[in-house]
């Protein structure tokens, strides 16, 4: 998507993947510092353990707690977080409900992310994770509720949000097993961050029971214009990070 920014933009400039073990981030992090390095994406796990290695964060970026945009201005390493516009972004473009219960499924930096622009909007917002203490930290600081997976009740949702993992590198895997989609009204949206596979488990269950359903990567084009432009300064339309996603393949 970036290269295809550049090329749109004519600008002289390039995108690359590097897998960087947990341990190995300070590194990787500091060489962002050098001239001619405008900046990187951070994925999971790396979102909220990169914070302490920064020399300074955005409003939105400081309360959320997680930052998946590093912008380097003159050897100093500011921290954004475009995940959270961007999914206001590809809900909006969903249609999504604008009222009603929003339950967020996961507690790492993408649900931070996705909690803090939800309740932004005034949402009211349920976090559910395997671990319960995890979602209790992240609504400690964001607000909302908090359930443990086994605990879900269901009453009043509208969104259905799957910011976890599951799904990712196996497509069989959901994080509700065994849930019956027919509980959510019939004008519910279920939006998956994960959009490689295209249809993953959890979108198969939910279009199967009338509902519609969206994968992650209308989020993923979004958050990717608001890091081109947060590196360079050019606002490359949307459209062009779509068209290039066609070939990408995760979670935002």
């Amino acid at each position: 998507m970036h290269r295809a920014a550049f090329a749109h933009a004519g600008l002289a400039g390039t995108y690359e993947a590097v897998r960087v073990p947990a341990p190995e981030l300070p590194a990787a992090l500091a060489r962002l510092r050098e001239p001619g390095v405008l900046g990187a994406n951070l994925s999971l796990p790396h979102k909220e353990a990169a914070l302490s290695h920064l020399d300074g964060l955005t409003p939105a970026a400081r309360a959320i707690g997680a930052v998946n945009t590093v912008v380097n201005r003159d050897g100093r390493l500011r921290g954004e977080n475009t995940d959270a516009p961007g999914l206001l972004a590809a809900l909006a473009e969903a249609q999504a409900p604008a009222t009603g219960l929003a339950v967020v499924l996961g507690a790492g930096g993408a649900a931070r992310a996705a909690v803090w622009a939800l309740r932004s909007q005034g949402r009211e917002v349920r976090v559910v994770n395997r671990t319960l203490a995890r979602a209790e930290a992240l609504v400690r600081d964001l607000g909302g509720t908090a359930q443990a997976t086994g605990d879900v009740s269901w009453p009043g949702v509208t969104l259905l949000i799957n910011a976890s993992s599951a799904g990712l590198d196996a497509p069989e895997e959901t994080p509700l097993p065994d849930f019956d989609f027919s509980r959510l009204p019939p004008d519910a949206l279920v939006y998956d961050m994960v959009y490689r596979p295209a249809e993953t488990r959890l979108l198969r269950e939910a279009r199967a029971a009338g509902l519609r359903a969206e994968n992650g990567l209308s989020m993923l084009a979004h958050q990717a214009r608001l890091a081109f432009l947060a590196w360079t300064g050019v606002d490359v339309p949307v459209s062009v990070f779509r068209a290039a996603a066609g070939g990408a393949g995760g979670r935002p």
